[in-house]
């Protein structure tokens, strides 16, 4: 599980930079068992996910910041993103994807 403060491109606020660095470590680490995972005749699919702002401890210090409509449950996100590795093939390998399924740059 990932998080969006792992992408580079993205990253406009600075700070963080155990949890960015490490989440950035992570994609770099899922993109390339996607490449190695993606060959052969047993191809595996790998991806990266941010789940959303989710109500959680370790986001609860964090509520006040989150726009109206943008705090999930668990089980919210949970199912959004099922329903992207539900339909995901071999060629969505690689990706890194917010919990609607949207790319997020590396």
């Amino acid at each position: 599980m990932s998080a969006r403060v792992g992408s580079i491109q993205d990253n406009g606020l600075g700070g963080w930079y155990s949890y960015r660095s490490s989440k950035a470590a992570l994609n770099m680490a899922t993109k390339n068992l996607s490449i190695e995972l993606g060959r052969g005749k047993k191809r595996v699919i790998c991806m990266a996910f941010h789940p959303g702002t989710v109500d959680t401890d370790l986001s609860r210090p964090y509520h006040r910041g989150v726009p109206p409509g943008k705090l999930f449950t668990v089980e919210y996100s949970i199912s959004k993103m099922l329903e992207t590795v539900d339909n995901a093939t071999i060629e969505d390998t690689g990706r890194y994807v917010a919990w609607d399924g949207q790319d997020i740059p590396f």
